[in-house]
């Protein structure tokens, strides 16, 4: 289905959603779910369908494409030929990389060049069919005749090749990426291959493409060894005969099989973004024999114990299909970026070694994840978030930026707006994950208020928004986005300079995240562009994106000014003062949620999945469906976020919305259909929704479970008409992360009209900017 058609289907009335019966499912089908890899491999979802364990360093998976927009992952569901299998993978983000080692098992005359999407029988892409994937396992028949398998440990790619009998190669093509080029500058540099006296291929690339600079080192050992390997060089020039090693910036390597089919061939693949004695001993650690079945059941006995943290029942099959495919995205990334010995390269692009115990990870897309994946993250993995946190404090600590924004593997790419790896820490800290946080926070005060401090674009016009109050429109672009996000760091901020002692800065950090005020235009009730001058940008139009027609200067970051208008996270209840009152906040709300679903023509691809003017397919206002229940009104949050769980999420290839963002967009559908969602991580609690299923248990950290019930619960009951806690009456729109994070049973009585009496007293409503509803 196109976006257009999508945007068509949910641009439906919000309060028709409230009042009316909402769509009939099938009757509930019981049996066991499995998680779906290729959801979210078609439309725009960006994901990937190759094996991968849990936060794993190594994502092996087959390359579809490496041209457009759609294939940032390297694989869509659409594509008829695979180039061949990669190590390294992005999983749901809006820019592509990675794509490291690609390999390509066939028959037939060498082929260099993969050729294309329309003619892949002009290169080395082949057709295929009959692809499984499976957590931990993945497989396909190629054209060739070639039935491939894969699977991985953390570290290393684990190949079984079964070729037809008589002659086959692999290519190892060491020049794969995405949107590979031979422009100047080149997309890759300083690259090597080498062939060990063992046989064993080994070598290494630095990649400029997004993370510009990134290193990655491989060592790869065959079961069989081949009868011949011919090395190629820049502009696909053979090396002589015999050759040992080949530098350049373009390499591959063909191995060749004169009786291919023998016996299946196995490759062992190790990688390190250090060098490759760390690659080589990674792969002597992690693949010690060549029982790929014993590695394969190792992988999915991991992922079954991971995907077990939240069971479900009730719904459809599909729905709790869905759930477990989520959870599985949502455990993704951040990845692994550390060596069995313990080095990994840190943002200053050095090598460190870590203590014992430790593990560095990377692709932390924290713009998008700090909203639902690691909160969902400190529920059901709180020993994982540990190893993040120390992580992220040292990532701070080593990096010229201070805080990360989105590292990837050794390199701070920079990417979107804020520093938002502080609202990361500033949540774990507000929920008891041990961590040296003080350790944290030079780095964090000198992004705070330290104007000569190196900037990205992410945080440009710090020194105007400390001193005015607000970014100005005719200064930077983005800048009402700018203006709400820096506020929210430091609101966050704010929390971890009280935490290391450092009362005054607390206090201006406290008092500067109130700016967000200085874009909300409350005579209008939205966020507006304002100059340096004071004025507002006038004419004003919400649906625009910014007061400039060229796209790159925009006002709003991947938003308009209707889904600005409610980006505040940290302080509602001011957010409603400001919009006037209750009343008026609740009606903004509906006219978002029923406005005319346009864009403009330069609106991004990313503003998808619109209802009204909210957009589920991005991350700014996420959280907006959860704003009634500060106005007294949760019932409306109920019905709004029981259909955008049923209509935002498929089991279908295109079946994310939008990017699923390393697992942002799978963790909001997790916690969601579980029944609560942190509208502010910060503030450490969860608003309630409307629970998917009739009973959920969730897995907790120092062996604790969690029981969401709501029996009885289906298609035509999606209001919660009482809540009890652990047996008890529970009157409140919300509960706090330490009563869930100590496990008990959460109980809902779903019905199909709503009780607008529950959550509506000010006692009830959920707590903002430290406060209750006055």
């Amino acid at each position: 289905m196109t976006q257009l058609s999508r945007r068509s289907l949910l641009s439906s009335s919000a309060l028709a959603a409230c009042a009316l019966p909402l769509p009939a499912f099938a009757k509930p089908a019981q049996g066991p779910a499995k998680a779906n890899l290729f959801i979210g491999t078609g439309g725009h979802g960006h994901t990937y369908p190759g094996p991968t364990l849990p936060f794993g360093m190594v994502q092996l998976g087959p390359d579809t494409d490496v041209e457009r927009w759609d294939a940032c992952s390297g694989y869509h569901r659409t594509d008829t030929s695979i180039m061949g299998f990669s190590h390294t993978h992005l999983s749901g983000t809006g820019i592509g990389d990675m794509l490291d080692v690609l390999v390509v098992p066939t028959r037939g005359p060498v082929k260099l060049l993969p050729g294309t999407l329309a003619a892949p029988e002009t290169g080395y892409r082949q057709r295929f069919s009959d692809e499984v994937a499976e957590p931990g396992y993945y497989a396909v028949t190629l054209e060739s005749g070639v039935r491939s398998e894969l699977t991985v440990t953390e570290r290393t790619g684990w190949h079984r090749h079964h070729f037809p009998k008589g002659p086959g190669h692999i290519l190892v093509d060491l020049s794969h990426l995405i949107h590979d080029s031979s422009d100047n500058p080149p997309l890759v540099t300083d690259a090597t291959l080498t062939v060990g006296a063992d046989g064993s291929l080994s070598g290494g690339r630095t990649v400029h493409r997004w993370a510009k600079g990134r290193r990655i080192f491989f060592a790869m050992q065959a079961s069989r060894a081949p009868d011949r390997i011919t090395l190629y060089g820049d502009d696909d020039a053979q090396q002589p005969a015999g050759s040992r090693g080949v530098a350049g910036k373009r390499l591959k390597a063909v191995l060749h099989y004169d009786d291919a089919g023998a016996a299946p061939i196995l490759l062992r693949c190790g990688i390190s973004g250090v060098d490759v004695a760390g690659a080589r001993r990674n792969l002597a650690a992690e693949a010690p024999h060549w029982d790929f079945d014993r590695t394969r059941r190792a992988a999915q006995d991991l992922w079954a114990s991971h995907l077990d943290a939240v069971q479900v029942t009730g719904g459809t099959l599909d729905q709790r299909t869905i759930m477990a495919s989520a959870l599985y995205h949502a455990q993704l990334a951040p990845t692994l970026f550390s060596d069995v010995d313990g080095r990994y390269v840190g943002l200053d692009r050095k090598v460190h070694q870590l203590a014992a115990g430790e593990r560095a990870y990377s692709t932390y897309s924290t713009w998008d994840t700090y909203r639902a994946l690691h909160p969902l993250l400190t529920l059901v993995a709180p020993d994982r978030v540990r190893s993040l946190v120390g992580d992220l404090i040292r990532q701070t600590q080593q990096s010229a930026y201070g805080p990360p924004v989105w590292p990837l593997q050794g390199v701070e790419t920079g990417t979107m707006i804020g520093w938002h790896s502080v609202p990361i820490l500033a949540e774990a800290q507000a929920k008891g994950i041990p961590g040296d946080y003080a350790a944290a926070w030079p780095a964090i005060a000198r992004r705070s208020f330290d104007w000569s401090a190196p900037d990205l674009d992410n945080s440009k016009g710090r020194d105007l928004y400390d001193r005015m109050g607000y970014v100005p429109a005719d200064k930077w672009f983005e800048s009402v986005s700018r203006t709400q996000e820096y506020a929210y760091d430091d609101w966050a901020a704010a929390h971890l300079a009280r935490a290391a002692g450092q009362g005054a800065a607390a206090d201006r950090l406290f008092q500067r995240s109130g700016n967000w005020r200085n874009v909300i235009d409350g005579k209008i009730g939205f966020a507006r562009p304002r100059f340096a001058d004071g004025s507002w940008w006038t004419p004003y139009d919400p649906i625009q994106l910014g007061h400039m027609p060229k796209p790159w200067w925009r006002d709003y970051t991947e938003a308009n000014g209707w889904q600005a208008t409610f980006l505040n996270q940290h302080d509602v209840y001011g957010l409603i003062a400001q919009m006037g009152g209750d009343a008026k906040f609740e009606a903004k709300l509906d006219a978002l949620f029923t406005a005319p679903s346009t864009l403009p023509a330069n609106a991004p691809p990313d503003i998808s999945g619109l209802v009204g003017q909210y957009a589920h397919g991005n991350e700014p206002d996420q959280h907006a469906p959860y704003l009634y229940a500060y106005v007294g009104a949760p019932w409306k949050t109920q019905a709004m976020v029981r259909r955008l769980c049923t209509e935002m999420y498929r089991n279908d290839p295109d079946g994310i919305i939008g990017n699923d963002d390393c697992g942002q967009m799978s963790a909001w559908f997790v916690l969601s259909a579980l029944g609560f969602y942190p509208v502010d991580p910060v503030e450490a609690v969860y608003v309630f929704g409307s629970p998917l299923f009739e009973r959920a248990s969730v897995r907790l950290g120092g062996g604790r479970t969690l029981t969401v019930e709501a029996p009885g619960n289906g298609p035509e009951t999606p209001y919660i008409r009482a809540v009890r806690w652990n047996g008890k009456p529970w009157t409140k729109s919300w509960i706090r992360h330490a009563d869930l994070a100590q496990g008990g049973t959460l109980s809902f009585l779903m019905g199909a009209q709503p009780n607008r009496a529950f959550g509506r007293a000010k006692a009830d409503r959920p707590p903002s900017n430290g406060r209750m509803a006055v």
